[in-house]
């Protein structure tokens, strides 16, 4: 029987385990990447395991995320992460180069490899066949460590993508178009695998855009086939000996299978404030929009922006709208440049922002109060922002730039003819000499470290009975935005775990510190897709740091699950969903951690007077990890 591309990758890099849907498998890790608002954690993680050297082919230390140098929190930080990846031997991006997913699809991601990051927009990399999927920090340093990573085998759905895009629809209105199919919870536990007739029509930036966005899913991963449009885009990138063709064999066989007729899509919106709230650009004509930010990972390449220059070009933006240009990358900025292209934004009314991720998640480009932001990124959680009551909806370029002109969102059929597709220049910039190399032998090399960086947290072992008091109650949709908080005030706290844990859930509830830290501990309890979003694992190591003992819910999103495992706190789930309404916060829940299996459910005593059953999804290797206190402790931290 034929493979498809997605096993015949795991196949190739198969360490433990067997490729059964539902099964925990071990897979070798070619390339990793870090960022700055989780890379400090896995660095710091890295040097406690002991090992003298990544064992990876390439990892690579991004930042991208803190970039603000306000104070000496930030680039403490990145002197440390520049030391760091000097000594054990990872490439460094300095602060400014570009973002994570975008330098990464341009210099180093290959198809057939495998990578991990620490940042749940990992998959990008997908666009160009190689299979990407965000981690948690813990998980990424365990990989540069040489271990392999676990992961439940995940089910392949096939993408049929049939006919062509036409009008002023884009690839960003196919990866909205499959999420308000599926839902924010429709990929968990999937890898999406594009197949079809309408792969061919798609370069290898809007290829990107849909892998980057199958996050949003909740999906381990997202794969295009390495093909004629991969070759291509990889000789542009000044590196043709990476190309290796990829495909499905003609028998092989998925789970799961969708078809989208390309020709028949529209321009989209997901409303606020969530991925999967899908309307029609012509639904919301009329409505003002206050700002329009276009770049992020997911569409800030250079056939996005210069897209969006023609588009302005001999126009100015409506006054009372903002308009923000956020380069993907140097790469991208200089063949803008190149072409006088910032003339065209300068001209038009535009403000163009360092090539860094800023705006997406609250590090400056925050919108007005209540006001209505057109964004080109890929989520719009309540306060993501940094402006809590602000209206943020998910966009292509090409709407975003409308948007801008006309101050409002108005029908694409009034928008006239879209630009032709861009197409890469003959001759494309490389930036690969701004990124900094190891040297062969950094065993010389010193380590330099800021006050703000804390001591590694250390966690004793699960004791045979946990009984705590229910600390919060939460509904469903909880995001790791709404557990921490993004935004420069928080985010430049990352490597210090005492003092970023003073933020948790503030936007949800503002006495839950307090709280957890009079009760000396207790548990969450929360409804459907609990941890969506980010891969930050400070989380769950914030919550575990307050004396968090487990999180009890319907149902979990995977990295986040992820997370607590590793960090020790029990992910339960309410057998019987309706039993979520038995649990009261301040209530006292008893679970026998003793009595738990893998997979098996367990009689937890409330309030001393009835029992709820709960279970979990747990393998064997994960309940041991959580019953020595994480994974680190599992693994034998600097002892190995």
């Amino acid at each position: 029987m034929g493979k498809n591309i997605t096993q015949k990758i795991i196949a190739a890099h198969l360490v433990s385990g067997k490729m059964k849907p539902g099964a925990e498998i071990g897979l070798r890790i070619d390339q990793t990447l870090t960022q700055d608002a989780t890379g400090t954690m896995a660095w710091l993680q890295f040097e406690a395991i002991g090992v003298p050297r990544v064992k990876t082919e390439l990892s690579v230390s991004y930042v991208d995320h803190n970039t603000m140098q306000q104070g000496f929190r930030n680039p403490d930080d990145h002197q440390f992460l520049r030391t760091v990846a000097a000594k054990y031997g990872a490439v460094f991006s300095p602060p400014g180069t570009g973002i994570c997913h975008q330098l990464h699809l341009e210099n180093f991601a290959k198809p057939g490899k495998t990578l991990i990051g620490s940042d749940s927009h990992t998959p990008t990399a997908g666009g160009v066949g190689c299979l990407s999927m965000g981690a948690g920090g813990l998980s990424v340093a365990l990989a540069m460590a040489g271990e392999p990573y676990a992961i439940t085998m995940p089910k392949v759905v096939k993408v049929q993508l049939e006919g062509e895009l036409t009008g002023w629809a884009t690839a960003k209105d196919i990866i909205l178009h499959l999420l308000g199919m599926l839902t924010v919870k429709g990929g968990v536990g999937k890898v999406f695998e594009y197949a079809g007739p309408g792969v061919a029509t798609l370069s290898v930036p809007e290829r990107a855009t849909i892998t980057n966005m199958g996050a949003e899913l909740g999906a381990t991963g997202s794969l295009f086939p390495s093909d004629a449009v991969t070759k291509k885009f990889l000789a542009a990138m000044g590196r043709p000996e990476d190309y290796a063709p990829l495909k499905a064999d003609p028998s092989a066989t998925y789970d799961e299978e969708i078809v989208i007729d390309l020709s028949k899509l529209e321009p989209l919106a997901a409303q606020p404030h969530m991925p999967d709230r899908m309307a029609t650009i012509k639904s919301l004509a009329g409505l003002k929009v206050d700002q329009s930010a276009i770049g992020s990972c997911t569409n800030s390449s250079y056939s996005d922006l210069k897209t969006v220059a023609l588009m302005l070009k001999d126009k100015r933006i409506k006054p009372g709208t903002d308009l923000l240009i956020s380069p993907g990358s140097k790469q991208v900025l200089k063949m803008l440049a190149d072409e006088n292209l910032l003339q065209v934004y300068l001209d038009a009314g535009a403000r163009i922002l360092e090539c860094t991720c800023g705006p997406c998640l609250g590090y400056g480009g925050s919108p007005t109060s209540g006001g209505v932001s057109a964004r080109t990124f890929n989520r719009n959680f309540e306060g993501r922002s940094g402006t809590q009551d602000a209206k943020v909806y998910l966009v292509s370029p090409q709407t975003a730039a409308h948007a801008a002109l006309n101050g409002e969102f108005t029908d694409p059929a009034t928008w006239g003819t879209p630009p032709a597709k861009v197409l890469m220049p003959k001759k494309v910039p490389s930036i690969r000499h701004l990124f900094i190399y190891p040297p062969e032998d950094g065993s010389k090399v010193e380590v330099r470290r800021g006050p703000n960086i804390a001591p590694l947290s250390r966690f004793g072992k699960t004791p045979d009975t946990v009984t705590s008091k229910v600390a919060l109650k939460v509904g469903d949709d909880i995001t790791t935005d709404h557990i921490l908080p993004g935004g420069t005030h928080i985010m430049s706290l990352r490597s210090n775990i005492p003092a970023i844990s003073e933020f948790l859930f503030t936007n949800v509830d503002k006495e839950f510190v307090s709280r957890i830290k009079e009760l000396g501990g207790g548990v969450i309890v929360g409804g459907e897709n609990y941890g969506q979003g980010s891969s930050r694992e400070h989380a769950a190591l914030g919550p575990r740091h307050l004396g968090v003992t487990a999180v009890i819910v319907k149902s979990l999103a995977r990295i986040h699950r992820a997370n607590l495992v590793n960090f020790g706190i029990l992910p339960l789930m309410f057998v019987d969903k309706a039993d979520y309404d038995k649990l009261a916060q301040g209530g006292e829940i008893a679970i026998p951690v003793a009595k738990m299996k893998p997979g098996k459910p367990v009689d937890a005593v409330v309030d001393g007077k009835f029992t709820v059953k709960l279970t979990n999804d747990l393998t064997a290797n994960e309940l041991s990890i959580i019953l020595a206190g994480g994974l680190l402790n599992a693994v034998g931290g600097s002892d190995r």
